[in-house]
């Protein structure tokens, strides 16, 4: 029997993530996280919709979610565990995307696709945050990478 209690899961709606992050529209990429376990592993969600304005130019007869954007979502959904395990409760500090390593597409990801990111802490040193992350639809993995985040207090 461990001496470890089990971690609380958390969920984050839209009006918690607005809080948690300085993104907005069009560049918020994810709607929900759905399971969050501190910050070592959390869910974001994406419903990818044909309104996006990134659709107006990529590719207007077979629109298809760019691969720089799953990342971003990615980003976003680690930045949202860094920023509530480092000072919940407080105003948010600034969220800076440090790295992208690995990264690889498997499949594309359409309009009406709900995307699941998947993102699991592999290291963290004082206000860096390092992560696997997988992007699933339907199951089946359409993208992967490891990123890192650094937080900041936003006077720089």
């Amino acid at each position: 029997m461990s001496d470890m209690a089990p971690a609380t899961i958390e969920s984050f709606d839209i009006l918690r993530l607005l809080k948690s992050l300085p993104h907005r529209y069009p560049f918020l990429m994810i709607d929900r996280v759905i399971e969050a376990r501190g910050d070592e592993f959390g869910i974001g969600i994406k419903n990818v919709s044909i309104n996006e304005p990134q659709f107006q130019g990529h590719f207007p007869e077979r629109p298809v979610m760019p691969g720089v954007l799953l990342i971003e979502g990615m980003a976003q959904t680690a930045g949202v565990l860094c920023v509530n395990a480092h000072s919940p409760g407080k105003p948010p500090p600034l969220v800076y995307f440090m790295s992208i390593d690995k990264a690889r597409f498997r499949k594309p990801v359409l309009p009406g696709d709900r995307v699941e990111f998947h993102m699991t802490k592999t290291n963290r040193r004082r206000t860096m945050w390092w992560y696997q992350g997988r992007a699933f639809v339907d199951g089946v993995l359409v993208c992967e990478a490891e990123i890192a985040a650094m937080l900041a207090d936003g006077s720089a």
